[in-house]
């Protein structure tokens, strides 16, 4: 039994050698026991602990735990307002985009938040390390900039991508959006991928290191070479009444791909 209406976010929880596609909207075929979100899911991740942390117009940040199925009414946390986006790492810690507010969680409890940003929080990615929070800037819908945290202990303290040359690129690469373009950001050099013809709004990178898949509001999905932007895979109208919502790899060569047409489809992809 599929969503009924459209779905704004997936992702991708491997367990036991086999991946598990989890998709967000607003209906009720969840497949979870008890009462969930009240509203809209906008963003979904699973952490450590095998939990499914999702975030919702209804001002939660909720954790459940999948081998239960079983929402849980101790494990939703109310914002001061409304998430849009979310990021887990390891240690517990859970980074929470809100509207001009950016909230660090641990163990499900808030404990700081950095508020009067001068800028709108887009998205959010944790460094595998734990000690890095890469926020997504829009402005004027327009232009995108990084914001780089590093987390240490309990805080955030803000420092340039430049000054930090052991920062992964893949993971600066699967935080930043670009209009009509994809951007890499490296710490010497940046190289600009070409193709879209409409605004960006999803991007994943491949466990291979060597490929990321971008999702526009053209309906159009690119799996993009980094050595060379020129070498890329098109999958046109991927999605034909809506746009790519969201995108996740099951593995090197599956790509999954959701829309607000209410669909989940995989894709197999093959570089020749």
């Amino acid at each position: 039994q599929g969503h009924s209406k459209s779905i704004q976010c997936l992702t991708v929880h491997k367990n036991g050698g086999k991946s598990y596609i989890y998709s967000g909207s607003n209906d009720e075929n969840d497949g979870f026991s008890g009462k969930g979100h009240t509203n809209q899911v906008s963003r979904m991740a699973v952490d450590e602990m095998d939990q499914l942390v999702t975030c919702s117009m209804d001002d939660t940040v909720r954790y459940t735990n999948l081998s239960k199925r079983d929402y849980s009414g101790q494990d939703a946390v109310k914002m001061d307002v409304q998430p849009k986006c979310l990021a887990v790492g390891p240690g517990g810690y859970t980074v929470v985009l809100c509207i001009g507010q950016i909230v660090l969680m641990k163990d499900k409890k808030k404990c700081f938040a950095i508020e009067d940003l001068g800028y709108e929080p887009e998205a959010v990615a944790i460094h595998p390390s734990g000690g890095t929070a890469a926020v997504a800037v829009c402005n004027n819908s327009s232009i995108v900039m990084s914001k780089l945290y590093f987390i240490p202990g309990l805080s955030f303290s803000r420092f340039c991508h430049n000054c930090d040359p052991n920062v992964h690129f893949s993971f600066l690469l699967s935080c930043l959006f670009w209009f009509y373009t994809v951007k890499l950001f490296l710490p010497t050099e940046h190289n600009v991928f070409y193709g879209h013809h409409a605004k960006v709004v999803c991007i994943a990178w491949s466990p291979d290191n060597e490929h990321f898949a971008s999702g526009g509001m053209d309906m159009m999905v690119y799996v993009w070479t980094v050595s060379d932007p020129e070498t890329r895979v098109k999958i046109p109208d991927a999605h034909r009444l809506h746009h790519v919502s969201s995108l996740a790899w099951l593995d090197e060569h599956t790509l999954v791909t959701t829309s607000h047409d209410a669909s989940v489809k995989e894709w197999s992809i093959s570089y020749n």
